[in-house]
């Protein structure tokens, strides 16, 4: 048999939350019943997805996932943010639903990723589908780039924000001569990223503050301006 199609059903404690959200997303409702048990179905071009409704349930305690493997990240992401900003006035980078950044996980071969966190906790991992079988990544040259990368896996992949926030950490107290100036900015703005995630607005504050500071030449300027546009995202927020 071919053909087949493959819809995850995932746990939430209100479906009219669900359907709230994820229409912010572009998503269109395709089923929906209240009894036996409330649920339903939502779909976005290819994307489909269903909920089912449990009373009481903590989103904070879900451990319910799914995968989407698209050919394009960045319009994908970029028309949930859009999404996002039209209804809330700015992207939802702390607490739950929220929304992370595309960045390569070296835990997937290098792949760019990116997670959708919903009303009801689930993780809708986007992940970039490889034109062809793709060969190991590299590994990330420099200090704080191999700690920015343990840091994505720990806090976007498996939802460590927490361990995270302590690589990250370790590595910001202590400087070394050599550092890239760009990856430097990158740290600190995903630093701050981590905080918002937190609800600890003082630390993301801090940490947008000092990739402010951090000098750079026009190139470096020019390389940093993606980390540049996500501390502007998170500043907003913040406000």
């Amino acid at each position: 048999m071919s053909n087949e199609v493959t819809i995850p059903l995932l746990p939430c404690p209100s479906i009219d939350d669900i359907v709230a959200f994820y229409g912010v997303l572009g998503f269109r409702t395709t089923y929906q019943q209240r009894k036996p048990y409330p649920c339903v179905g939502l779909e976005r071009e290819d994307l489909n997805l269903q909920f089912f409704e449990i009373a009481g349930f903590d989103p904070e305690q879900s451990y319910g996932s799914c995968l989407v493997i698209t050919p394009d990240i960045a319009e994908l992401h970029r028309a949930f943010a859009a999404g996002m900003r039209a209804a809330y006035g700015k992207v939802l980078v702390s607490g739950i639903p929220r929304m992370t950044r595309p960045r390569v996980r070296k835990n997937a071969d290098g792949l760019g990723g990116f997670s959708v966190i919903d009303p009801g906790g689930n993780w809708i991992r986007v992940f970039q589908k490889p034109a062809t079988v793709p060969a190991p990544a590299p590994p990330p040259a420099g200090r704080l780039a191999k700690v920015l990368a343990s840091a994505v896996v720990l806090a976007d992949s498996k939802g460590d924000v927490a361990q995270a926030v302590r690589i990250l950490d370790s590595a910001l107290t202590r400087p070394q001569a050599g550092d890239d100036p760009v990856t430097h900015v990158e740290v600190l703005v995903y630093r701050a990223e981590l905080a918002m995630a937190l609800g600890d607005r003082e630390t993301a504050t801090r940490m947008l503050a000092s990739a402010g500071h951090v000098t750079l030449n026009a190139g470096e300027t020019e390389r940093a301006a993606p980390a540049f546009e996500i501390a502007a995202d998170l500043a907003a927020a913040l406000r």
